[in-house]
C-alpha cells in the first residue's frame, strides 16, 4: 500500500465510524452537507442518473465505453467497489488518485465537523465536489441503494434517467413487493426528464409508468420504443430510427443484450445522430469486472483444477441467479464441462432463491464464508441453502480451500467453476488473484 492509499484508507475508516447506522435512507444530511460545501452538484457535467435493481453497473459501463467512444468526456460514480474505493469514481474516465481522493475526503470531514453523516453519504458529497471542479461532458451516475433517498438523488435536472430492470432486493430498506421497490427506483424520475426504462415486469411497469405520467416525463421503453435480438451471431437493435447490426457485446450472457440495448436507446434518445461507429466501438470495449469474468490467469488460476474454466460474478439475487445461469447453461451449449459453484452470500440474501435457478445445471455448490465487515452467511448455512434447492453442497472455509478441495478431485472433463453470490466476495477473489481494475 502506498503513503497515498495508506492516508486515503484512514480518512475512510474514521468516516465509516461517523454514524451509527450503516444505512439511513434520507436526503437531508447530504444535502446539508453538500449546502455546507457551496453545493457542488448544481455545477457538475450534464447527469445521466441510472438506478435499478440488476443491470444498472453494466448499463453505465456501456453508456461510457460508448460515449468515449464517440469522443467524450465522461466521469461516472458507481458502488460498491471491488477492490479499492478509488474504483467508484471516475474522473474524465481514469480512476481517481489517491491523492485527490484524500484531499476531497479531507475537505468533506472538516467542514462537516463531526456532524452526523453515514459513509456513503460523505463519500458521494465528496464525489460530486471532484465532479464539479473537472471538467466533463457527462457524469454517468449510479444510484447506491433505491432511488427516492438515495444520496446521489440530489440532481434536479438531470439530462435523462434510467431504471434498468427492478426485482426482490434489498428487502428490508426498500419494501417486500416489488411495487414498493419501483416506488423506491421511480423516486429519481424528475419533471420532464426523458425517462429510458430496460425490461420490466407488469408490477414494476405499472408504478414507474405512473410516476413518470405524474412528472411528464417522455418514456422510452423496452420492447415498445426499442427492441434487441441476436441474428447469425450479431445483435439488431431496431427504435422508430431504424436497425442497427451491431457486433455481440464485449460482456458475455444474454441479459447484457438488453443493458446494451437500454444504453443504446438513452444515448440515440438524447442525440439522435449519435453515431453507429461509436456505438460498435462501445459494444466491443466495454469493461465491467465481476459481471462473468473469466480470470485467465493468476494465483487462484493455479489453485484451481488444471485446464479448469475459472469465472467470478457478483450476482447476489434471485433473479441475478436467473439470468447467470442461463448464461451457464449457453455456456454448457457451447462448449460442455461440469458446472461448479463455489458460492458465498450474505445474510441479508435470499440464498436459495438464488441458488435454484442452477439446479439440473450445476453439479455441485461449494460453499465458503464471505469475509470481511459483512454480515455474512456461514459456509454451513449457504449449503443448507443449496440443499434445500436440489443442489449436492459441501462447505469450506474460503474460496482457496474450495479451489484446493476441487483440485484434489479427478475430472475426466476439466470443470466450469463460477465464484458467485456476492460482489463483496468477486471483490475478495479478484484481490486475491491479483486482477488488476483500471
Amino acid at each position: 500500500m502506498t503513503q497515498g492509499s495508506a492516508a486515503t484508507q484512514k480518512v475512510l475508516d474514521r468516516l465509516i465510524h461517523l454514524h451509527p447506522k450503516k444505512i439511513d435512507l434520507t436526503l437531508g444530511r447530504t444535502l446539508d452537507l453538500l449546502a455546507k460545501l457551496g453545493n457542488p452538484q448544481l455545477r457538475v457535467p450534464p447527469v445521466i442518473h441510472i438506478a435499478g435493481t440488476n443491470g444498472k453497473g453494466s448499463t453505465l459501463a456501456f453508456l461510457r465505453a460508448m460515449l468515449e467512444a464517440s469522443g467524450k468526456i465522461v466521469h461516472t460514480y458507481t458502488s460498491p467497489h471491488l477492490v479499492r474505493f478509488n474504483e467508484r469514481i471516475r474522473l474524465a474516465g481514469k480512476l481517481v488518485s489517491d491523492d485527490v481522493l484524500c484531499e476531497a475526503l479531507l475537505e468533506c470531514e472538516r467542514i462537516n465537523a463531526g456532524a452526523p453523516v453515514t459513509f456513503f453519504e460523505s463519500t458521494t458529497a465528496a464525489a460530486f465536489l471532484l465532479f464539479s471542479r473537472v471538467p466533463a461532458d457527462y457524469l454517468l451516475l449510479e444510484v447506491g441503494l433505491g432511488g427516492r433517498f438515495d444520496s446521489t438523488n440530489v440532481i434536479d435536472h438531470p439530462r435523462a434517467c434510467v431504471v434498468t430492470p427492478v426485482s426482490m432486493d434489498h428487502t428490508e430498506f426498500l419494501g417486500t413487493t416489488i411495487a414498493r421497490i419501483a416506488s423506491e427506483k421511480a423516486g429519481i424520475i424528475k419533471l420532464g426528464v426523458p425517462l429510458i426504462l430496460g425490461p420490466q415486469g407488469p408490477e414494476a411497469f405499472a408504478v414507474l409508468a405512473g410516476e413518470a405520467q405524474k412528472q411528464r416525463a417522455p418514456m422510452v421503453v423496452s420492447g415498445q420504443d426499442f427492441h434487441i435480438r441476436e441474428e447469425n451471431g450479431r445483435l439488431i437493435y431496431e427504435d422508430e430510427g431504424g436497425l442497427i447490426d451491431l457486433p455481440l457485446p464485449r460482456l458475455p450472457g444474454r441479459h447484457q443484450f438488453d443493458n446494451a440495448a437500454t444504453a443504446i436507446a438513452c444515448l440515440r434518445h438524447m442525440h439522435a445522430d449519435f453515431p453507429n461507429h461509436a456505438i460498435e466501438q462501445g459494444l466491443a470495449n466495454v469493461q465491467w469486472p465481476a459481471r462473468l469474468q473469466r480470470l485467465l490467469r493468476g494465483p487462484l488460476v493455479d489453485m484451481a483444477p488444471a485446464h479448469a474454466e475459472l469465472w467470478v460474478d457478483g450476482g447476489h439475487n434471485e433473479d441475478g441467479g436467473r439470468v447467470i445461469a442461463q448464461a451457464m447453461a449457453d455456456f454448457e451449449d457451447g462448449k460442455a464441462r461440469p458446472l461448479v459453484l463455489v458460492c458465498g452470500t450474505l445474510a441479508s440474501k435470499d440464498t436459495a432463491g438464488f441458488l435454484r435457478a442452477f439446479k439440473g445445471l450445476a453439479q455441485e455448490v461449494v460453499a465458503v464464508p464471505v469475509e470481511g465487515d459483512h454480515a455474512a452467511r456461514p459456509a454451513a448455512e449457504v449449503a443448507a441453502a443449496a440443499a434445500s434447492v436440489g443442489l449436492p453442497a459441501v462447505a469450506c472455509a474460503s474460496f482457496q480451500a474450495a479451489l484446493a478441495y476441487l483440485a484434489a478431485r479427478e475430472w475426466r472433463v476439466p470443470p466450469r467453476v463460477l465464484i458467485v453470490g456476492s460482489l463483496y466476495l468477486a471483490g475478495e477473489v479478484l484481490r486475491a488473484n491479483h486482477t488488476a481494475i483500471d
